[in-house]
């Protein structure tokens, strides 16, 4: 899924040169049962509340591609951390050390549309992000070993559900054939991904193997 940009809405790193401010914050996972209190102490919601407000809309393009995370991380065995990292330079790590970034796309959006939205992926290169040192890294290229390109297949507003794993087509290919095919390319579109880089097409079962394949 795209990255968000380190610190745009924080203080800028060369605000703290010696890096002295503090390292990494990894929170432990929640429960949802986490309470909201106000200053006096009174309960006003919770976690869980929250979650239901913000992650509930699961056909918001930005959302699903977090849920593609996940779902392909679950294919996997199960998300190789408690929580999501959102500045990592690459999604999941399988058990086998394999580095995996997840892709998505669909046709169908949740704001109107007049057509169906082109099937399209970003694929650009990047420089990696290192929470724990909070530095760029110098070197710009793709920092997965596998890509998971997810496509939620639904077209009927009325039948749409993301959490059902008959309505996704997954393709995975190693990030190697990606480079070698569309060097420096940003996007690519699924037709053109299917013709060119020619990624096995599986369903969600399907996944952990060819995932273990592409990353040999």
């Amino acid at each position: 899924m795209p990255r968000l940009t380190p610190m745009t809405d924080a203080v800028a790193a060369s605000e703290f040169p010696d890096s002295a401010y503090h390292g990494a914050i990894a929170q432990p996972p929640k429960t949802g049962a986490e309470q909201i209190r106000d200053e006096q102490g009174i309960p006003r919601g919770s976690l869980l509340g929250f979650w239901r407000w913000a992650y509930s809309q699961t056909l918001d393009n930005a959302l699903r591609g977090v849920l593609a995370e996940y779902l392909v991380g679950l294919a996997l065995g199960g998300p190789d951390r408690d929580a999501r990292v959102e500045w990592d330079p690459y999604d999941l790590t399988t058990a086998d050390g394999v580095k995996v970034e997840v892709k998505s796309t669909a046709y169908l959006q949740s704001w109107a549309q007049n057509r169906k939205s082109v099937l399209k992926f970003n694929i650009p290169e990047t420089n990696p992000w290192d929470a724990v040192t909070g530095t760029w890294g110098s070197s710009r290229v793709r920092q997965s070993d596998v890509y998971v390109f997810c496509v939620f297949t639904a077209v009927d507003p009325d039948t749409a559900d993301p959490l059902d794993m008959s309505q996704w087509d997954f393709y995975v290919a190693p990030t190697s054939r990606v480079n070698e095919v569309l060097g420096g390319q940003k996007t690519v579109v699924l037709s053109s991904l299917i013709q060119r880089v020619a990624p096995k097409k599986v369903t969600f079962t399907g996944l952990a193997d060819a995932v273990r394949t592409a990353g040999s």
